[in-house]
């Protein structure tokens, strides 16, 4: 995948070098734009009451504290803090948001603190997922089920993609209603607005200044990497990786460039994980177009000194900036002691949640809004048409085989196979292989391996006895195991190999489709085997990777039935529920909006299914109706197996 995104930005470096004249810098701005809404599916156009409230405030030496909670959207609350001036007056203001610390606001108070003493107005507050604004809080446990704010933008991220949208148009709405509150306000000049962020606050602060041109200055750090290093390194959460972004011809010097001349600062640390070595590119590039547009001195890079964060030698930088553009440069950029608050002291609401406010909604009840409202329903000639789009179907045509070794085992030997699934990608696995003469039977089987996982997820079992079940009555059965990239699996709960399958979906691609692909090239290994009956092949899948296995099935009548265990039935629980686990595993950018799960069901036409315990995307059974079957607790694989394999 990394040398399919390398291709794609050599590609864009071609069209970036034709930017020679301000002409050029316009149509290609233009052209920016217009993907860049279209790879959010647009913003939401809600332009209602804020109504914002103060409910508290904090009064220091220097500048006042204000807690204001306003509405981004009808029901959706937003939690901040207004660092202001103690002196009456009309302050130039800058919009301050949250990197990923969990707290939300309070993390950038020694920098808000310090534009208020500086004369600015200053607001901080809660981005989605964090501070008085997570998503899957709980009061029973005090914290939110996900495990946290990342794990929440990912989550949501997810489902944003089965709709064909990013879930970046909702943090990018944010910081535009942000601005709405500030322009709204006596002591603020609504033509001297500012923003500036750290980590997923300074992408914040990118998209905000991008997108809304009232802001005249911006300054944005600890995130700014060329592609060219970041696809294989820190991927970032679903709101700062666009889908389909290098696809798009893009890299994250565009955001810059489509917004010139604006005043920009960006920054980077010494020791940061988006290194210098990685924005510094990015700063070059973005310089040399700001020099097309007359504009040089726009455009500043400052590296700071320690790890990701915003160090003293930055906030000064950033104070610098904010005074030469929104100042006329008059004003003091040294930064002082100010005093420091709890997250309890800068608290909003009053039970640290914004769930206690009358008319309160969470984002999933946003996005499932939108998936109802933008569903169009499509038929089997196109679903089939889809999935040969994504790649689903292989040739046909068998590929080597290389054993790099085998072992015995109870009336069978196991043979660890590699082959390449398209050129240049080798994937493998087992074939168990009877003792017995002749043409035999066989079933392909998507590995399960029995990992380790949080306490509170049901372990899965392996496959490695079924398939031992299977070789032991007969059968040529291939565990295979589909492409993956094991180094990059987190472990964080609900969320599988999501960077894996970001990585995917940046370059245009699908991994589950990639993975139905690879089950169709091993069902080409097992159909060339000279001791297997090529039209008895059967396949077997536990979990969202059942998914795989009915795209697969779904395009190649090759796969003569399935046996399904604890898959998820539908996307629309998935949408209705407030926390859906393992969606990155079956993410298809815009695929919920047309086809639901029963509809490969039904494209493999009377081949027949044999789909145990049908799950919620929690992994828990549910009554899914009729057509499934269920085990009573403690029962035994033994008759399904015998189903599965009657013939």
């Amino acid at each position: 995948m990394d040398a399919i995104a390398q291709r794609q930005l050599t590609d864009r470096d071609r069209e970036i070098a034709k930017v020679r004249t301000p002409a050029d810098a316009a149509r290609r701005g233009e052209a920016v734009r217009a993907k860049l809404m279209a790879i959010l599916g647009g913003l939401p156009s809600h332009d209602g009451p804020l109504h914002a409230r103060v409910t508290g405030e904090i009064r220091d030496e220097f500048h006042t504290i204000e807690k204001v909670i306003f509405q981004s959207l009808p029901g959706i609350h937003v939690t901040a803090n207004l660092y202001r001036p103690n002196a009456p007056g009309r302050y130039p203001a800058v919009l301050v948001p949250s990197g990923h610390t969990q707290e939300g606001k309070p993390e950038p108070q020694v920098l808000a603190a310090n534009l208020a003493r500086k004369g600015f107005v200053a607001l901080t507050y809660d981005p989605i997922g964090q501070g008085e604004r997570e998503q899957t809080y709980l009061p029973q446990l005090g914290r939110a089920l996900s495990g946290g704010g990342g794990n929440e933008h990912l989550e949501l991220g997810a489902r944003n993609l089965l709709i064909r949208q990013s879930v970046a148009r909702y943090f990018i709405f944010d910081a535009k209603r942000a601005a709405d509150y500030l322009v709204s306000r006596a002591d603020v000049d609504p033509d001297r607005l500012g923003v500036t962020g750290c980590s997923g606050g300074g992408a914040i602060a990118t998209y905000a200044a991008a997108f809304d041109h009232r802001f005249k200055a911006a300054a944005s750090g600890c995130f700014i990497s060329t592609f060219r290093t970041l696809f294989t390194g820190s991927t970032p959460d679903s709101e700062m990786a666009l889908p389909e972004f290098l696809a798009n011809g893009l890299d994250l010097a565009d955001l810059f460039e489509q917004a010139a001349p604006l005043p920009w600062l960006l920054m980077a640390t010494t020791e940061d994980y988006f290194p210098p070595a990685s924005a510094k590119p990015v700063y070059d590039e973005v310089r040399r177009w700001y020099a097309i547009l007359g504009a040089e001195d726009k455009v500043r890079y400052h590296v700071g000194p320690g790890p990701h964060g915003t160090p003293r030698e930055s906030r000064e930088e950033i104070y610098r900036w904010m005074i030469r553009w929104l100042k006329e440069g008059k004003g003091d950029s040294t930064d002082m002691p100010v005093r420091l608050h709890t997250g309890r002291e800068l608290r909003v609401t009053a039970s640290g949640n914004v769930d206690g406010e009358p008319g309160a909604r969470k984002l999933w009840q946003v996005i499932l809004d939108e998936f109802r409202a933008r569903q169009s329903r499509r038929g089997p000639a196109e679903l089939l048409a889809e999935l040969r789009r994504l790649g689903v179907p292989s040739s046909g045509a068998p590929p080597a085989v290389r054993v790099a070794g085998t072992e015995e085992g109870d009336g069978f030997r196991v043979e660890t196979v590699r082959f390449e699934s398209e050129p240049g990608l080798e994937i493998g696995g087992k074939v168990y292989v009877p003792r017995t003469a002749g043409r035999k039977p066989a079933a392909i089987l998507i590995e399960d391996k029995r990992l380790p996982v949080p306490l509170f997820v049901q372990r899965s079992p392996s496959t490695v006895p079924l398939a031992e079940s299977m070789a032991r009555a007969g059968w040529v059965v291939l565990e295979l195991e589909p492409r993956d990239s094991p180094a990059a699996y987190e472990g964080r709960p609900f969320l599988g190999n999501w960077v894996t399958n970001q990585r995917a979906n940046l370059i245009g691609r699908s991994l589950a489709a990639m993975r139905a692909h690879d089950v169709l090239v091993g069902v080409d290994v097992l159909a060339a085997r000279a001791d297997v009956e090529a039209a008895t092949i059967r396949g077997y899948a536990r979990g969202a990777k059942g998914f795989w296995m009915l795209m697969a099935a779904a395009v190649d009548r090759r796969i003569q039935s399935l046996w399904l265990d604890r898959t998820p039935w539908s996307f629309n629980t998935a949408f209705e529920a407030p926390l859906a686990g393992f969606l990155f595993d079956v993410a298809i950018p815009g695929f919920a909006l047309h086809w639901d799960i029963g509809d490969l069901r039904e494209a493999t036409g009377s081949r027949r299914i044999l789909w145990t315990d049908p799950t919620n995307w929690m992994n828990r059974p549910v009554d899914a109706g009729p057509g499934f079957r269920y085990r009573y607790v403690g029962e035994k694989d033994d008759e399904y197996i015998q189903e599965f394999l009657k013939r």
